[in-house]
């Protein structure tokens, strides 16, 4: 878990956009050759411990790399049953562990088989659950379901066809325990494809956002952008947010969905930057986004990011420094701490903490950007729109000038990998202001050497940054491989002898690392 600050006080350790004409640098491919597929998928399947002899992996889908690193996706049986929810992905890729991800860890042994009533009795139980009118067939299949919401069980998915109240065709998928009786959920399959709604937030005006609608209403659930988006109140028990017209929030606190509507979009944003500019496939290269979790504890003044679940959390902040944590660039943060786990892994201490620290404020900055909104201009301020109004004009950090915080680092020194990793990024991002904006910029930003440094744009250090993480970081990269790794990368996109070369090389002289 990778929190924003060390601890909760009121000086958070939190955290420029890509030309649509670059060619993406790390893009994948789906494998449809039978015999490249079948060695793939042996690999992958030998790195998967099955949790019991009844259980049967069948390849879905099998996604490699332009760097070789391998991807497949796995849909699982169990004693001849279809699992849902028991999905899983085997990452196999060049350089380090390979990793399989479940999309629930609970076990299936011990779940019974026998199921205490029949397909006919299901349906008619399933029935009370469909809201409008029944027309069409309806089936009824015997599974496991073994979502993550609760413990797995033996049940039945009935699907039932009819009209809703509104006219919308239906198709209610309805989940039965086959043992008890109980309703364990449901969803629509008509209106999978997503629905477009309109959200009040707190920092940017009214935004779309990416909904999908139940037989309620609408759940705060985007289906269109990788797997597992969706926006839940961790005040509430966790519970996904709903609504009944797809108009979210007010635009302040009164409303609580007002901060989910900034987490969504923000998440939202995140994903279609990391997508649009660099081709990547989802948070973590294989589709899967993450979720959000807004309204976490009591006058919480963090926001942080968990791998074990996946997930950003946001607290509410006191009221009296900080607003809720929700400003874009701070959701582009907590996500980009996702892509740097399955991409580098950089260690979360050290010179490679202060690493993973910047990189996360360097592409929520770039998200920032990207966005374009009106409400959040770009900038490379870090987190400026959370503080309250007694604090306007102060910000997390400054790129241009990290001292400015009181605590960040402009310099490289032999003795910053001892200090916090929220200020030892301080390098980096000055770094990263000076290749992308240079020294005369506005605001100016000052070298370490006295040195004038001439920017290239944030589109191409965005993509020199994004390169050197995927490609030449590794989990103990210090800032002298840093330099190293970001030199191959712009040799890599531009050439040996190009500008953006000797760029790189100025900018990180100007801030000590030679």
């Amino acid at each position: 878990m990778k929190r924003i600050l060390p601890t909760a006080v009121a000086t958070l350790a939190l955290w420029g956009c890509g030309d649509a004409n670059d060619t993406p640098v790390n893009t994948s491919r789906e494998l449809t050759d039978s015999a490249e597929q079948s060695a793939v998928v042996s690999r992958a399947m030998g790195l998967v411990a099955k949790q019991d002899a009844s259980e049967k992996l069948t390849a879905r889908t099998v996604i490699v790399d332009d760097n070789g690193s391998e991807h497949v996706r796995f849909d699982r049986s169990f004693a001849g049953l279809r699992v849902l929810g028991g999905d899983l992905v085997v990452h196999n890729p060049v350089g380090r562990a390979s990793e399989v991800e479940f999309a629930t860890a609970s076990p299936l042994r011990g779940v019974s088989t026998l199921p205490f009533f029949d397909a006919a009795a299901a349906t008619v139980l399933a029935e009370a659950a469909f809201v409008g009118q029944r027309s069409g067939p309806s089936s009824a299949e015997l599974i496991i379901d073994a979502r993550p919401e609760r413990a797995p069980g033996l049940a039945y998915e009935v699907v039932l066809e009819g009209i809703k109240p509104d006219q919308t065709p239906s198709e209610l998928h309805v989940l039965v325990d086959a043992r008890t009786g109980a309703l364990r959920g449901s969803w629509d399959g008509v209106h999978t494809a997503a629905a477009t709604g309109s959200g009040r937030s707190l920092y940017l005006g009214t935004v779309s956002i990416g909904t999908n609608t139940i037989t309620s209403g609408y759940e705060m659930r985007d289906v269109t952008r990788g797997t597992g988006f969706y926006t839940v109140d961790a005040g509430r028990s966790n519970a996904i947010f709903t609504d009944a017209d797809n108009v979210w929030g007010n635009g302040t606190n009164s409303d609580r969905a007002s901060a989910a509507v900034d987490a969504h979009f923000g998440q939202k944003t995140t994903y279609d930057y990391f997508k649009n500019v660099h081709g990547r496939n989802g948070i973590d290269g294989a589709g899967r986004t993450g979720y959000s979790k807004v309204h976490y504890g009591t006058a919480y003044n963090n926001a942080f990011w968990t791998d074990s679940c996946f997930c950003m959390t946001y607290g509410d902040g006191d009221g009296s420094t900080f607003t809720p944590l929700v400003a874009l660039d701070v959701a582009g943060h907590e996500m980009t701490h996702g892509v740097t786990s399955r991409t580098a892994g950089l260690v979360y201490s050290g010179e490679s903490g202060g690493l993973n620290e910047a990189t996360s404020d360097i592409f929520g900055s770039l998200v920032e950007f990207y966005a374009a909104n009106a409400g959040d201009p770009g900038d490379f301020l870090i987190g400026e729109r959370i503080y309250t109004p007694s604090k306007a004009g102060d910000a997390l950090r400054y790129m241009y000038k990290p001292s400015l915080d009181g605590k960040s680092k402009d310099c490289w020194y032999s003795g910053i990998g001892s200090i916090d990793v929220h200020y030892s990024s301080g390098v980096a991002n000055h770094f990263f202001y000076l290749l992308a904006q240079g020294s005369a910029a506005s605001p100016a930003s000052p070298t370490c050497n006295g040195a004038a440094v001439t920017g290239i744009g944030r589109d191409a250090a965005g993509k020199i940054w994004y390169r050197a993480l995927t490609v030449y970081f590794t989990s103990s990269t210090n800032y002298a491989a840093a330099r190293t790794a970001t030199l191959k990368a712009a040799t890599d996109l531009y050439g040996a002898s190009s500008t953006q070369y000797n760029a790189v090389a100025a900018a990180w002289s100007a801030v000590s690392v030679n």
